[in-house]
């Protein structure tokens, strides 16, 4: 459990966040602006949470008068050089708005768990960012054992694996043992709208489009002399794609409505879980940018392919969940153990994570049963009617209708919205259940 001090304006997201991190078990505080979190000093909390856009003082004045304390900053879309600016002044992370509540929760823990490792001054436990994966089976092993090899070269590196394996993980891992003394810059790109894709990687000028009121640099720029992930890559436009290419070979970033392009230095790591040979033979990826990418090629194996590493993930997750909401020991019933080896874990690793964090939340005595897990079990098939068309009227069928129906007038955005989801997680449905993505045409930038 962590001392965490939030600076949110919006009443509403800050009952929000709060909601998210207090479900966590961190205790927080949280205000309104710059001046409240100064009467709480700020250098005595464990993190410092603050958008950057705030009524009056900006939040990211904070990175100055917090001390050690690491900071994670938040930004709405359209304002990423806000995040720029905090990351290359000190901040540990930041956070695009709107964001998932497991992006919230996963970012602060991963803030606080390195911000540990500093504080303990112990060189042992940061020996090998690879030691946090743990693993017995040889597929995960050897992917390992590729991302050590790699890590210490500039090598450009592709991860591929289904979504939830730890491909930002091992990205992490690959920058924290290269000599690189910049920022990890991560950006999924499936989740910033395609109209805001280009401009919040690349930058823009003033003019460039409608709405472009100031000069803005773009995550490329926060990443220069750093790393920079690209999650879910086969998300990128064609447009977006041959800026990539750029500066892969020339080393150089061009703005959005910029004559000139200016030099930067950034290594890249990409990841996705499509097929990119596919979607190159489609025309839908370019060719030279995924022979320009696969300079290493990391498969991560999904975790159902990785035998007794489930139980020793388990056991890591429990021991971490029982020590953040402040619990004591807790153990896997034979039950639950079994439930855990029959399971297929279709989210991978952050399925297992999420249903052992419930399972400890729920907990009351002895130890955690399969019915603490909550996992998906085998029974007949739901006797509710079919829909008019024939599909079946579960969740998923409704979703896949639903998107089938309105996905030529509304946005992914919008869509996500009307379902109630995230828009990565209508895109991860979507892939799943095989619904392809309409095609649109190219933002007039």
């Amino acid at each position: 459990m962590a001392k965490i001090l939030l600076v949110e304006d919006e009443r509403v997201i800050r009952a929000e966040i709060e909601r998210i991190l207090m479900r966590d078990g961190h205790e927080l505080v949280a205000v309104a602006g710059v001046p409240e979190a100064e009467k709480e000093r700020p250098e005595c909390f464990d993190l410092v949470i603050t958008d950057v856009r705030l009524t009056g003082e900006t939040g990211d004045v904070l990175l100055e008068r917090v001390g050690q304390v690491p900071v994670i900053v938040m930004t709405a879309y359209g304002s990423v050089s806000a995040a720029v600016d905090a990351m290359k002044r000190g901040a540990a992370d930041y956070l695009s708005k709107p964001f998932a509540p497991e992006e919230l929760s996963a970012a602060v823990g991963r803030v606080l768990r390195h911000s540990a490792v500093m504080a303990s001054g112990d060189e042992s436990a940061n020996s090998d960012p690879f030691d946090i994966v743990a693993t017995q089976s040889s597929p995960m092993q050897e992917a390992l054992r590729w991302a050590r090899k790699v890590a210490p070269t500039e090598a450009t590196v592709l991860i591929l694996g289904e979504s939830g394996t730890g491909k930002e993980l091992i990205a992490r891992a690959v920058h924290n043992q290269s000599a690189r003394k910049g920022a990890f810059v991560p950006v999924n790109c499936a989740s910033i709208p395609e109209t805001l894709l280009e401009s919040e990687l690349f930058g823009h000028e003033k003019g460039a489009f409608t709405g472009a009121i100031i000069r803005q640099e773009g995550l490329v720029h926060a990443a220069d002399g750093g790393t920079l992930f690209l999650d879910e890559i086969g998300e990128l436009s064609h447009a977006a794609q041959a800026r990539l290419l750029r500066i892969l070979q020339q080393r150089e970033v061009r703005r959005v409505g910029a004559r000139k392009a200016e030099s930067v230095d950034i290594r890249l790591v990409a990841a996705t879980h499509r097929n990119l040979p596919m979607l190159v033979e489609h025309e839908e990826f370019r060719a030279d940018l995924y022979f320009r990418l696969k300079v290493v090629e990391i498969q991560l194996p999904p975790l159902c392919e990785r035998g007794d590493d489930i139980l020793a993930l388990a056991e890591v997750f429990l021991a971490r969940a029982t020590s953040k909401l402040g619990r004591p020991p807790l153990e896997l019933s034979a039950g639950a153990a079994a439930a855990m080896r029959r399971y297929k874990w279709p989210g991978n690793v952050r399925e297992l994570q999420h249903a052992v964090e419930r399972a400890v939340i729920l907990h009351e005595s002895g130890p955690i049963t399969e019915e603490l897990l909550g996992l998906p079990t085998s029974r007949p098939p739901d006797p509710m009617p079919a829909g008019a068309n024939g599909e079946d009227a579960s969740l998923e069928g409704y979703l896949r209708r639903f998107v089938l129906l309105h996905q030529d007038e509304l946005s992914e955005t919008e869509l996500a919205k009307r379902l109630g989801i995230s828009r990565k997680t209508l895109w991860e449905r979507r892939q799943r259940m095989g619904i392809p993505r309409r095609e649109s045409r190219p933002p007039e930038q």
